[in-house]
C-alpha cells in the first residue's frame, strides 16, 4: 500500500478553497494549513482560521478532513481549527470590590475562567463511567508511571479502564507502555490502541517521538478534545487521564469539557514540586472536580545493602500538605530501582512483576481510588 507524503496531503488540501472574504486561494496558499503530521498513514494537521469566524468555519473543516482523506494511503485524519490573534493582551482592569458582569458573549461561569462558553460542555464521556485526571503541579515529578500503574491496578480490580495520555507537548505512554505502530481507524474515530490490559490513546502514536509539537493553546485544546470523543473508548468503568504538568490549556480543557469523578495529585516530597502541586489542587478545586487524595512518589530510597531509608527529597512533605488542605493522602511510593527499570522498558511494574513488593504499593493506591469512586456511585 502507498504510503502518504506531506506532499501527497499538501497536494489534496490543496483542491479546498478558503472560506473567507474576499479569499480567492485554497487553503495552502492561504497559509491555513499549520502543524501537519504524517505518520504510517494517518494524518494530523491544524486549520488556522480568523478568530471572529472561527465557530462558522466548521464546514471547511470537514471539507479539508475529506480532501485529505482522498490522498493514496490515508487512513485517518484529524483536522482541528485554530484562531490565533495578534492582537496585544490589553492591560488587566484595576482591582474591583465588587463582581463584575461577564463580557458579552460569554457564561458567567465562563467569564471566570476566560474560556468562550462553547467550550463549556461538561458532560460526561458516552459510554464511560467515571473520569480521573493523575495530575501534578511540575514536570519529573513520576506522574505518568503513577498513572499507568493505577489504570493496571485498576483493571486488575476487574474495572474496564482506559488511559488517555492527555500531555501534547510530552507524550510518554507509548514509550512507558512499550506501544508502538499508529491506531487504526473505521473512517470516523480512532480504535485505541490495547496493552497490559489497558485501552490507550495518545498523541505520541501519530507523531516520531522525536517530533517536537509546536502547537498553539487552541491547536491543543482540540487535539485533546478530539483525543476524549472522537476515540472508540468503548465501555469502560474508568478512563484514567495522564494529565501534563501545570495549569495550561489542556487541564483547563479537560476540566471544562468533561464531567470528572475525581483528581489525583501526584508529587514529590520537596517544597519546591509542592508549591506546584498546590496550584494544581487549587485549579481542581475551584472548577468543582473532586479531589480523590495526593500520592507522594519518591518518597524515600531504600539501601540494597543495609534496608536503611534515605529521604533523599525530604520527609512526610505530601502528607503534610494534604493534611493542610484537607484532603486524603493516598500513600507513597519508594523511589526504587524496578519502578524505574520495568517503565524504560516499556513493561510497567504492576502488569510485568504483579508479584513483587513495588507492584503491591500500585495495587493497594488503586484499591483506594476504585472504593472512592464506588462509594461516589453508591
Amino acid at each position: 500500500m502507498v504510503s502518504p507524503t506531506k506532499e501527497h496531503i499538501l497536494n489534496a488540501l490543496s483542491q479546498v478553497k478558503a472560506n473567507a472574504a474576499g479569499e480567492t486561494r485554497d487553503v495552502v496558499a492561504a497559509g491555513l494549513i499549520q502543524g501537519l503530521v504524517v505518520k504510517e498513514g494517518h494524518v494530523g494537521f491544524a486549520i488556522e482560521v480568523d478568530p471572529k469566524t472561527g465557530a462558522a468555519q466548521e464546514p471547511l473543516r470537514k471539507a479539508c478532513e475529506e480532501a485529505a482523506y482522498k490522498a493514496p494511503g490515508v487512513l485517518s485524519v484529524t483536522a482541528v481549527l485554530t484562531a490565533h490573534a495578534d492582537e496585544p493582551m490589553a492591560a488587566p482592569p484595576p482591582p474591583q470590590s465588587t463582581p463584575q458582569p461577564p463580557r458579552p458573549g460569554l457564561s458567567r461561569k465562563a467569564a471566570a475562567t476566560g474560556a468562550p462558553k462553547a467550550a463549556l460542555s461538561n458532560e460526561p464521556l458516552p459510554g464511560i463511567t467515571h473520569t480521573i485526571a493523575v495530575a501534578s503541579g511540575k514536570g519529573g515529578v513520576g506522574k505518568s508511571t503513577v498513572a499507568i500503574n493505577l489504570a493496571i491496578g485498576l483493571a486488575k480490580l476487574g474495572k474496564r479502564v482506559g488511559l488517555l495520555d492527555a500531555d501534547i507537548y510530552g507524550p510518554s505512554v507509548p514509550r512507558l507502555m512499550g506501544l508502538t505502530g499508529a491506531p487504526e481507524s473505521d473512517g470516523k474515530r480512532l480504535k485505541p490502541m490495547e496493552a497490559w490490559g489497558l485501552k490507550t490513546m495518545s498523541i505520541g502514536f501519530m507523531v516520531d517521538e522525536d517530533t517536537p509539537m509546536i502547537w498553539r493553546g487552541p491547536m491543543v485544546m482540540s487535539a485533546l478534545t478530539q483525543m476524549l470523543r472522537d476515540v472508540d473508548w468503548g465501555e469502560l468503568d474508568v478512563l484514567v487521564v495522564d494529565m501534563p504538568p501545570g495549569t495550561g490549556d489542556a487541564q483547563l480543557t479537560l476540566v471544562q469539557r468533561v464531567a470528572l469523578a475525581g483528581a489525583i495529585i501526584v508529587s514529590t516530597p520537596q517544597e519546591i514540586a509542592l508549591i506546584d502541586a498546590r496550584k494544581g489542587l487549587a485549579m481542581f478545586t475551584k472548577t468543582r472536580v473532586p479531589i480523590l487524595g495526593m500520592i507522594e512518589n519518591m518518597s524515600y530510597f531504600v539501601s540494597p545493602e543495609s534496608g536503611e531509608k534515605t529521604f533523599i527529597f525530604g520527609e512526610g512533605g505530601v502528607r503534610r500538605t494534604a493534611e493542610e488542605l484537607g484532603c486524603d493522602f493516598l500513600g507513597e511510593i519508594p523511589l526504587l530501582p524496578k519502578i524505574r527499570q520495568t517503565s524504560d522498558e516499556g513493561k510497567p511494574i504492576a502488569a510485568s512483576a504483579p508479584e513483587s513488593p513495588e507492584a503491591q504499593i500500585f495495587f493497594d493506591l488503586a484499591a483506594k481510588i476504585a472504593a472512592k469512586l464506588d462509594m461516589n456511585e453508591s
